[in-house]
């Protein structure tokens, strides 16, 4: 039984303040978007979890081992060093999708996205250290089969774009709604997901349907741990087996 904790980032105010007072730069808000992901995914990191940009305003994090103090912490800094601060809101549940869910209700129920007066909200209780367990996180690593042949070293460069999205776009989709897992596109042609506890038959069966749907075919390594680092990196590992046996769904458990 997975135990996922996971943590939903918010910009606040971010819209008005992009437009106060008047209209910035869209290369100054790119380029302070990726420097906050990189300094969260950093921060975070250093921490053994996982950030995900999803839309750089609202980012989602897998914090298992963070504690209510580390998240303070990681929220100071931030304001800091950024003209923005940001609000955090910390839940765990039985899927990485419901603990999604209670994360962002607690932030909702803190005030509106773009409330001016809403500032660095802190919501929501870390796993405590005693229910902690080596099976608390499932992450499973997709890749595409043979990206560089089959896109990458025929197709130009947007084209092949569209046809990686596409097939993430299917991917995180039918793992939001077949398995309550949360999946992000994390570059070139790999796909991280945070998944409950699914064996694998249920990850050949995303395989097909992805396949079937839009013609990408995906390969997949799974790791459990008790941080999000610790499943991630048993995951690589899963899924460089896939690579050397060519098979389609390996798991390190």
């Amino acid at each position: 039984m997975t135990n996922t904790q996971v943590t939903h980032i918010q910009i606040d105010n971010y819209g008005p303040w992009t437009v106060t007072p008047e209209p910035r730069r869209e290369v100054d808000l790119q380029t302070l978007q990726s420097r906050l992901f990189a300094d969260l995914s950093q921060l975070v990191g250093n921490r053994d979890g996982y950030v995900f940009f999803s839309r750089f305003d609202n980012m989602i994090a897998v914090t298992n081992g963070l504690t209510e103090a580390d998240h303070a912490l990681i929220q100071e800094s931030v304001g800091n060093r950024y003209p923005v601060t940001m609000s955090l809101s910390v839940a765990t549940g039985r899927s990485p999708a419901e603990a999604l869910g209670t994360a962002t209700e607690q932030l909702q129920d803190a005030g509106s996205a773009q409330d001016q007066h809403r500032r660095e909200i802190l919501r929501g209780r870390p796993i405590d250290e005693q229910f902690r367990t080596a099976e608390d996180v499932q992450i499973a690593h997709f890749d595409v089969n043979d990206a560089t042949g089959k896109y990458t070293d025929k197709l130009n460069e947007f084209d092949t774009f569209i046809n990686i999205e596409q097939g993430y776009a299917e991917l995180m989709r039918h793992m939001r709604q077949a398995h309550d897992a949360l999946s992000f596109f994390v570059g070139g042609d790999n796909v991280i997901a945070i998944c409950p506890d699914m064996d694998e038959a249920g990850y050949h069966e995303a395989i097909d349907h992805v396949s079937d749907a839009v013609g990408v075919e995906l390969k997949v390594g799974v790791g459990r741990g008790e941080t999000a680092s610790s499943a991630g990196m048993d995951a690589k590992h899963a899924l460089e087996r896939c690579r050397a046996n060519g098979s389609d769904v390996e798991l390190e458990f």
